[in-house]
């Protein structure tokens, strides 16, 4: 079965949310669990329009908080497809909080998550290949494959002497 190709808008998904007290600790700040909750669903719409099948998420890479997030701040997750593997894509996240009524807005995470596609009996199966277009889209394509590998090298699932996109980086022939 040959799987048609697409493009990485065909997976842009926008998610917005509020922030309301029962999403927050005693600081009045956003739970980074509540945002990693909301940041793996926006990822999982992306990557299910990108491989029209169930997908499952199999890794988020660091997600760092550079901005706290504040009670009543409407929070704007963009998720994205940045690359197609066999069985799996990669997404990339940003989330973005805005306070409504001073209309500041900044950018608080940033993160990438894997997802592979499996079909009714969990078995994976393959997902279409990723067309970037954009000189950005081409960027993080072109950079997917060394995060791929170290996630791999991280997990232990790849032997460091295998990641020849990661050495690449540090070795020069």
């Amino acid at each position: 079965m040959s799987l048609k190709k697409k493009f990485a808008r065909e997976s842009f998904t926008i998610m917005n949310e509020l922030v309301l007290p029962n999403d927050t600790n005693t600081l009045n700040n956003l739970m980074g669990g509540r945002l990693l909750h909301w940041m793996d669903i926006a990822a999982a719409i992306s990557a299910q329009k990108h491989c029209n099948r169930i997908v499952v998420t199999a890794s988020v890479d660091n997600v760092s908080f550079k901005q706290p997030i504040k009670l009543g701040d409407v929070i704007t997750i963009e998720a994205k497809v940045t690359r197609a593997f066999n069985t799996s894509v990669e997404v990339r996240l940003d989330v973005w909080a805005e306070n409504i009524p001073s209309g500041a807005r900044q950018k608080s995470n940033e993160a990438y998550y894997t997802f592979v596609a499996v079909d009714q009996s969990a078995r994976t199966i393959p997902v279409p290949e990723l067309m970037p277009e954009t000189p950005e889209e081409i960027d993080l394509y072109d950079g997917a494959l060394r995060r791929r590998q170290l996630r791999l090298v991280l997990g232990g699932k790849m032997d460091p002497d295998d990641a020849s996109e990661l050495k690449a980086l540090f070795f020069k022939a």
